[in-house]
């Protein structure tokens, strides 16, 4: 009792001094400045999925996404989300229902190296703007800024069964600028198209091409040139994250200080360094990965793919040791002097040694058949003895390049509360004659090769008409 009572008093006694110290401190700070805090998103996705209907497709061969492979299955999609994938399965009242007899299910490919929107269709000059050839670093950029979303492009890749893809700027520069990843959607904004959560990536080069771009510009024309423009440039990018940090810190604790300069490319590579911006790195030799991944050590940073990796194979064990995935191509190589020791197995390898192992296109024509680039990793895999299942390597184009972008919490395979990105194909997927039938983003039928009132045509592709002709 004397003890509460005690306790009551104390804080009485001194609640009068703690109101007048409070008084004096507004008092002070009556004038200061609000804290600074520069908007990390200022383009959010306006995305929203277009309509769809309770849909089950039944009686298919379905190859989950995550290596199962599942005969005579359904896949339950309702409200845009995969509700329920299996061989018992009861259909809810009034569910479309969609007879998947000799068909397979797919999850929706994902490609996480395209340039549709930023080198658009028709190839002109005026459509050319993924590289911003004008210094090494050019971190303040970002792709979404060039995409055309009437590139006739988007509407070739949904035909292939693509669902979903990461646009990333050229590489002609050290660094490049910033990625995004869009629903492959037909939109009049680029926001329209935009992943929603999806992390930004952004775009580094090593190797021949910036030494080709800017040998004759004042450099870098050698790969040790290269090596220290990117470290010049991490060194500004973590003296600025360390000025911002000094700010949040000293402001909160009461002192009258100014915020740093905003700085657009800074503010990218400080993205990185505080792990909110996956590095996506246009890399072909073994060697020069491996001193990326030094470098990323250097400044404590994460890559989350090689792109184009054509040597990936090499240090495969590396990559799996490290959780950087590869994207790359089935049997792309030769065409320059760094892509020459390409190897036809190297998806495949890096698959055996526990890596990431992806497919991607960087081609606006091999888009349209991802499908059968891993139809020829697996093929030639399996032909020295590494024999991965279908239903494994078909996560090639699916969950890994979900997990690549950093979405596979979200897509990249057939589980339940994911998105229900969903194609169905005629046949096997591994075989060139099979064609995707229908796809499905979100739930929402968004492709029917049976039904032309759902093939896309951008404002574009309508054709030049004489004046008042539209009257």
């Amino acid at each position: 009792m004397g003890a509460t009572l005690s306790g009551v008093a104390v804080a009485l006694a001194f609640s009068p001094a703690v109101s007048q110290e409070t008084q004096k401190k507004d008092e002070a700070n009556k004038d200061r400045l609000p804290m600074v805090v520069y908007d990390k998103n200022p383009y959010p996705s306006t995305y929203k999925p277009f309509p769809s209907v309770t849909t089950v497709i039944q009686n298919a061969t379905v190859f989950t996404g995550t290596g199962e492979k599942l005969n005579g299955a359904s896949v339950l999609m309702e409200n845009g989300k995969i509700v329920a994938v299996g061989t018992e399965m009861d259909v809810p009242y009034g569910a479309k229902v969609i007879d998947g007899t000799g068909k397979w299910v797919t999850p929706g490919i994902i490609d996480v190296h395209s340039h549709l929107g930023v080198y658009a269709s028709p190839d002109h000059k005026s459509l050319s703007d993924g590289n911003e050839a004008t210094q090494p670093v050019t971190a303040d950029v970002w792709a979404e800024h060039s995409v055309w979303p009437q590139d006739p492009g988007f509407a070739r890749a949904i035909v292939g069964g693509v669902t979903s893809l990461q646009i990333l700027p050229g590489s002609a520069n050290l660094i490049g600028g910033r990625g995004v990843t869009l629903k492959n959607v037909p939109s009049r904004t680029r926001e329209g198209m935009k992943f929603p959560d999806a992390p930004y990536g952004m775009k580094m080069a090593c190797g021949e091409n910036p030494k080709r771009v800017y040998g004759k510009k004042g450099g870098p024309s050698t790969r040790m040139a290269n090596m220290a423009g990117y470290r010049k440039a991490w060194i500004k990018a973590r003296d600025y994250k360390q000025k911002w940090e000094a700010y949040y810190r000293d402001y909160k604790a009461g002192k009258d200080v100014k915020a740093p300069t905003q700085d657009l490319e800074l503010e990218t590579l400080m993205g990185v360094l505080d792990g909110e911006i996956l590095i996506h790195n246009h890399c072909y030799r073994a060697d020069e990965m491996v001193s990326m991944v030094n470098m990323a050590k250097e400044f404590d940073y994460k890559i989350s793919t090689f792109h184009h990796a054509v040597e990936s194979y090499k240090i495969a064990d590396i990559l799996a040791k490290e959780g950087i995935c590869s994207a790359m191509w089935s049997d792309w190589w030769g065409f320059k002097l760094e892509a020459f020791d390409g190897v036809d197995e190297n998806i495949p390898m890096v698959a055996a040694a526990k890596a990431c192992a992806v497919v991607h296109s960087d081609d606006a024509n091999g888009i349209q058949r991802l499908n059968q680039e891993m139809a020829k990793a697996w093929a030639d895999g399996k032909n020295v003895g590494l024999d991965f299942s279908k239903a494994e390597a078909i996560q090639w184009i699916t969950l890994n390049a979900a997990k690549s972008l950093g979405v596979d919490d979200k897509t990249g395979s057939l589980e339940k509360g994911k998105m229900a990105d969903v194609v169905l194909w005629s046949g096997d997927p591994f075989s060139v004659y099979s064609l995707a039938e229908k796809v499905f983003i979100d739930g929402a039928l968004m492709y029917d090769r049976s039904n032309p009132d759902t093939f896309w045509q951008s404002d574009f592709e309508v054709g030049y008409t004489k004046k008042g002709a539209h009257q």
